[in-house]
């Protein structure tokens, strides 16, 4: 019996000892600082297929402005699941944000990640330190208990990411982060005509006009158009190169038109710059200490 005994024994020690040893092979085979993901192909990135086009579209839009209207710029990331496995989602989820940069590699470089594990039932949202003044671990459970988890229990996961997402940049700008870059606080003076664009036309349009009235003025003292200049006229004329004055009103349009262009294209130029489909990835900065919070619902 005592033998029956010691043998059982035995063989409980050898199997907790081969339980610890496939959790210590399987943290190992674990990086906080790699993603288990793929490359993120923007702001948002949805594996379970839960988000509408239109809602994932909205919500990238109102990140990619976020980060050009604030400074310094504060970049969020939101990621969907549909589990993380074995890995807890809070190591999961911070590998992902440490692995894809989330966040600027400047000194200051608020960011975070709102991570969702859709089978699992389980988020976590991940603060980097210079944003946790803004989103400190409190405040981030609150909103998630307040907006996300009353429409994940409907099942109804885009508006509880979206009202989720908005939450944190009202709460984010009410801190006092609503300043643009360097790149967005220039556009109005590259773009939009300013007071002295606008004189600088209306001078040139009346000089135009002048000119025309000069150049009728000075052929009617003559006696009128000669039937050469009458064709030249009904030919849709300004075209002759025998009359400078006629030949000059092209040139005269043209660098009026020509100026007013310029503003529209720099105008469109940064149109294309700030909302455009192209996806230029993360800051590279992925500085995450474990600030945040999270749940299950």
């Amino acid at each position: 019996m005592f033998a029956y005994l010691m043998k059982a024994r035995s063989f409980q020690f050898r199997t907790l000892f081969a339980a610890a040893l496939l959790l210590l092979a399987a943290s190992a085979s674990f990086s906080q600082n790699d993603s288990p993901l793929p490359a993120p192909t923007g702001h948002v990135n949805d594996y379970a297929g839960v988000l509408d086009t239109a809602t994932k579209a909205d919500l990238e839009k109102t990140l990619r402005e976020l980060k050009e209207t604030t400074n310094p710029q504060v970049e969020i990331a939101v990621v969907v699941v549909k589990t993380t496995g074995e890995r807890p989602i809070f190591d999961y989820s911070l590998a992902v944000a440490r692995g894809w940069g989330i966040g600027s590699k400047q000194d200051d470089n608020p960011s975070a990640l709102l991570f969702v594990a859709i089978d699992d039932r389980k988020y976590f949202t991940h603060v980097s330190k210079d944003l946790e003044d803004e989103l400190p671990d409190g405040i981030v459970g609150s909103l998630h208990r307040q907006y996300l988890v009353p429409e994940f229990k409907k099942g109804t996961y885009g508006k509880g990411i979206s009202d989720t997402v908005l939450a944190y940049i009202a709460t984010i700008r009410g801190k006092g982060n609503v300043s643009g870059n360097t790149n967005t606080a220039t556009k109005p003076t590259v773009s939009g005509p300013g007071a002295g664009t606008t004189v600088f036309s209306i001078f040139c349009c009346a000089l135009i006009i002048f000119i025309i009235i000069l150049i009728i003025v000075s052929r009617g003292s003559k006696g009128g158009p000669s039937s050469k200049d009458r064709s030249r006229w009904g030919g849709g004329g300004f075209g002759s190169s025998n009359d400078s004055g006629s030949s000059a009103l092209p040139w005269i349009i043209g660098g009026v038109l020509g100026s007013g262009g310029g503003s529209s294209s720099s105008s469109s130029d940064w149109g294309g710059s700030s909302g455009g489909s192209d996806w230029g990835g993360f800051g590279g900065g992925g500085d995450f200490g474990g600030g945040g919070a999270g749940g299950d619902w």
